[in-house]
């Protein structure tokens, strides 16, 4: 596994909202711990760790190599938060033939579709509780989410 897939899969675990994830192989051992707090948009910070290691070497003998990066971001308290009410899968679309129901730029009013959740083969549209314009879409399409996780960041003005 070269640095790229290493990067990749750091990458789709911060997406996924996993905390944790073990990898084993025959040559080696990767374990992602990641961090996310969104809640105090003033300052949030996104951490990821990655610990790459020989399979064969016991974890109390391996130097693990972390690799810590804070994000700062512009200044977001003006913005609003959408946030997953429940643990599901979010499609940002109604079906894989149709377009999304948001985007960055788009204009929505309360009450608006912004994606919909399914949690066990149940489909549920989310709606926003805000009108505004989407400035961020923080969620990629089918991807896990997890109650209270942020969707959509939108500017209310």
């Amino acid at each position: 596994m070269d640095i790229k897939e290493i990067q990749n899969l750091i990458k789709f675990v911060a997406r996924s909202g996993a905390t944790e994830v073990n990898l084993e192989t025959e040559d080696f051992k990767i374990i992602i711990k990641t961090t996310a707090e969104v809640a105090n948009m003033d300052h949030p910070v996104v951490q990821h760790v990655a610990q790459v290691m020989p399979a064969q070497m016991p974890m109390a003998q391996a130097a693990p190599t972390p690799a810590v990066a804070p994000v700062a971001a512009e200044d977001d308290s003006k913005y609003v938060i959408i946030k997953s009410p429940m643990i599901g899968t979010m499609y940002r679309r109604p079906s894989p033939d149709k377009d999304l129901f948001v985007q960055v730029g788009t204009e929505i009013h309360k009450g608006d579709t912004v994606c919909i959740i399914e949690a066990m083969k149940l489909f549920n549209e989310i709606e926003s509780e805000v009108s505004g314009k989407i400035v961020k879409v923080l969620v990629d399409d089918q991807s896990p989410v997890e109650y209270d996780q942020p969707l959509f960041v939108v500017d209310p003005a």
